[in-house]
């Protein structure tokens, strides 16, 4: 560790900043229909796709409507990319003649891209096909990004108005994202990518000669076009088993730090959009300081850890140690990893750089305690911004009750209704993290999946469900999820963690809407200052404190069953 790691961190953490303040600017425009530079050539795409659909641009969604809309349309994803895989060998472009993926394991892929966590329980160049990789999971890359960016156009939409009865379109707003914004980034990304090393090819495979002089087949797939919307769209799961730490994903330093930022940028933009929307930029950017606070902590952590502290293995033995680097990038450095893992962790998985299960127990801790802070820091692209705002709601909602007054965010008033939906959408993670933890953790079938046995197979349980929950879909090494028990409640896991959260949020965006813009009063609590900002960050580590510290008793009952299984 030395000050040239701590300045890769603040310079990488610096220029995701930067950039997401113009992008954000940008999104604001695409998010309200107003006139880009771009309008000749895509508005009539545009609109050819919305007549298309048979909907009216301009036709307004209350929030039950707006929500049966994002239901419906994740519904669909799920059938067609759940068919695409079980029928890919009936498909074209399968140079590999891969057969279809089971059904349980077909369940997990499609939720899991559908819910933008793409948690990953196979070994992609070895399961599934060129057509399946473009026309399934990179597709439900665009528009699983683009669903997250919709609902937070539509929650900034409901503190914009005043008595407003609708929260926009969500089929209208899901176009013009994909149209405007992921696709233009995406393209332009990919040849960059190109240009950079990245291969992007529809052949199975080419033939390489070693240093040795033998013969070595390399697989190959259209790599550049998934990799810049996996990580612009924090959507995780690669085409290669290793993910960015495969040289085909992320051959060089450049590629790495244009994944690490496109990992965070667009999240960060919804911020600054929001910020713009509502009029409210002061508010916004004490947001968007949370989360870089937050986040630049856990990566500061990860990195002391991993550079300080010896895996206890290596301490055990007294090995001489330098930076715990097993597992990991070696190529870029314990500064980028650390980095890495806090942008992967604080977002969506993004494609693990490195292994979590190969950190030190302090970093693997603090990288799962930062998903199940709710991945919002800064979380999915949209995702972040609202769960953020749900956050805000409640520390307005806590300070208010200190100060015996009804508290207001942004000009809107919080009241029963707005926080008994946020509490509901809060407590959903705790419930399914723990829960399904508990039931894995004395059940022998899920038992079969762990490759460690004691806490770190606590751990690997622990970690699956919160990243599943949490729509992250990074993993712990140990654990094999490619079994029934596994694939089908890590899915229900991530649908609970997707819809279980949208619909409560909708549903407050719903009610702020129809309520009066308010001004701001002597009474009303200044929501952007450095208290407000200490007020947020302490609800937050409040709130996954809720899954973090209960897990640590499960440790007793792991082993005690374990003991049992033992004697039996």
């Amino acid at each position: 560790m030395d000050w040239r790691g701590w300045a890769e961190i603040v310079f990488t953490i610096g220029l995701t900043l930067a950039l997401s303040w113009p992008l954000g600017a940008w999104l604001k425009r695409v998010w309200t229909g107003e006139r880009t530079w771009l309008d000749p050539v895509l508005k009539p795409v545009q609109n050819g796709t919305l007549a298309l659909m048979g909907v009216k641009r301009d036709n307004q969604q209350g929030w039950v409507a707006y929500a049966g809309s994002v239901l419906a349309f994740s519904a669909a994803g799920f059938l067609i990319l759940y068919a695409i895989l079980r029928l890919q060998n009936l498909l074209p472009f399968n140079p590999q003649g891969f057969e279809g993926l089971s059904p349980h394991l077909a369940f997990n892929t499609a939720v899991s891209f559908v819910t933008n966590t793409n948690w990953q329980s196979y070994v992609p160049e070895q399961t599934v096909s060129t057509f399946s990789q473009m026309a399934g999971l990179t597709v439900q890359n665009f528009v699983s990004a683009a669903a997250g960016l919709a609902i937070a156009a539509a929650v900034a939409r409901a503190f914009a108005a005043d008595r407003a009865e609708g929260l926009g379109n969500f089929w209208t707003d899901v176009v013009r994202i994909v149209l405007y914004v992921l696709l233009p980034v995406s393209l332009v990304g990919a040849l960059v990518l190109v240009a950079l090393g990245v291969p992007q090819s529809l052949a199975a495979s080419t033939t390489a000669t070693t240093l040795e002089g033998g013969q070595q087949t390399l697989a190959l797939f259209p790599v550049a076009s998934q990799e810049i919307i996996k990580q612009f769209g924090t959507n995780g799961g690669g085409v290669f088993n290793a993910n960015s730490a495969h040289p085909f994903e992320n051959p060089n330093a450049w590629t790495n730090l244009i994944q690490i930022v496109a990992m965070n940028v667009l999240s960060l933009a919804a911020v600054f959009a929001f910020g713009r929307m509502v009029i409210a930029s002061k508010e916004a950017r004490a947001l968007a300081a949370v989360m870089v606070i937050l986040v630049g902590a856990a990566a500061g952590g990860i990195y002391a850890a991993e550079t300080l502290t010896p895996q206890p293995a290596l301490q055990a033995a007294s090995v001489p140690h330098g930076p715990s680097m097993e597992g990991k990038e070696v190529r870029f450095g314990a500064a980028s990893t650390a980095s890495w893992a806090a942008a992967t962790t604080g977002a969506s998985d993004g494609g693990v750089n490195g292994m979590h299960g190969s950190f030190t127990p302090l970093g693997g801790g603090i990288a799962m305690f930062m998903i199940q802070l709710g991945e919002i820091l800064p979380g999915g692209v949209g995702s972040g911004l609202y769960g953020m705002v749900v956050m805000a709601l409640l520390a307005v909602f806590v300070s208010g009750l200190m100060v015996g007054r009804t508290p207001e965010y942004l000009g809107k008033k919080v009241e029963a209704r707005e926080i008994k939906f946020a509490m509901l959408a809060v407590l959903i993670l705790p419930i399914t993290i723990l829960g399904f933890t508990a039931v894995a953790a004395v059940l022998p079938e899920a038992l079969k999946g762990l490759l460690n046995s004691g806490p770190h197979g606590l751990s690997e349980m622990l970690y699956a469900y919160t990243s599943a929950a949490g729509n992250n879909g990074s993993a712990f090494a140990g654990l094999t999820a490619n079994a029934p028990w596994w694939n089908s409640t890590l899915g229900i896991a991530m649908l609970l963690g997707r819809f279980a959260y949208i619909v409560p949020v909708l549903a407050i965006a719903g009610a702020l809407a129809a309520k009066p813009k308010l001004a701001p009063t002597a009474g009303t609590l200044p929501s952007h200052g450095p208290l407000f900002i200490g007020l947020l960050i302490g609800i937050i580590l409040i709130l996954g404190g809720l899954q973090f510290f209960p897990a640590l008793a499960l440790g007793p009952i792991v082993e005690h069953f374990q003991v049992l299984a033992a004697a039996r």
